[in-house]
């Protein structure tokens, strides 16, 4: 059961990450502003290192494991504030979210096969604050292995 569970923690990281290193590169050229430059960098550095924690994780090697947990706590935290936003996913995501607002109400979403990457000093007018419980979940199978 754990080889099954790692690998498709594997597979999710690899897709997840390959798709978001493609969608950064395309992000990055043309060039465009330098704040955005920057957020694709960043993006497709985070994507890289999501990918090659999936890559070696499928390896079963121990350092993938680690990396991994890493990787899989990146993808924990939903932030979206007026202030400062972040959010990333690879592969899939259900994310169980509450909006702090005047009506405030608890929210889950989720969706496979997507990559997701959010970085920013803005945010939306209504602030949402969540966990990707597929990310803590792999995590936990990571971590209690």
């Amino acid at each position: 059961m754990r080889s099954l569970l790692f690998k498709i923690i594997g597979v999710l990281e690899v897709a997840g990450g390959f798709y978001g290193m493609v969608i950064m590169l395309r992000r990055l050229f043309p060039l465009g502003s330098t704040q955005d430059s920057i957020l694709a960098l960043i993006g497709l550095f985070v994507y890289s290192f999501v990918m090659v924690a999936g890559v070696l994780l499928l390896e079963n090697s121990e350092r993938g494991v680690t990396y991994s947990r890493v990787a899989q706590l990146m993808q924990l935290p939903l932030v979206a504030t007026p202030i400062f936003s972040y959010a990333l996913h690879c592969g899939a995501f259900i994310n169980i979210f509450a909006t702090v607002s005047t009506s405030p109400h608890l929210g889950l979403d989720w969706h496979v096969g997507s990559q997701g990457f959010v970085l920013a000093l803005a945010g939306p007018s209504v602030s949402r604050i969540g966990l990707n419980l597929l990310a803590l979940l792999s995590w936990l199978v990571l971590r209690f292995r």
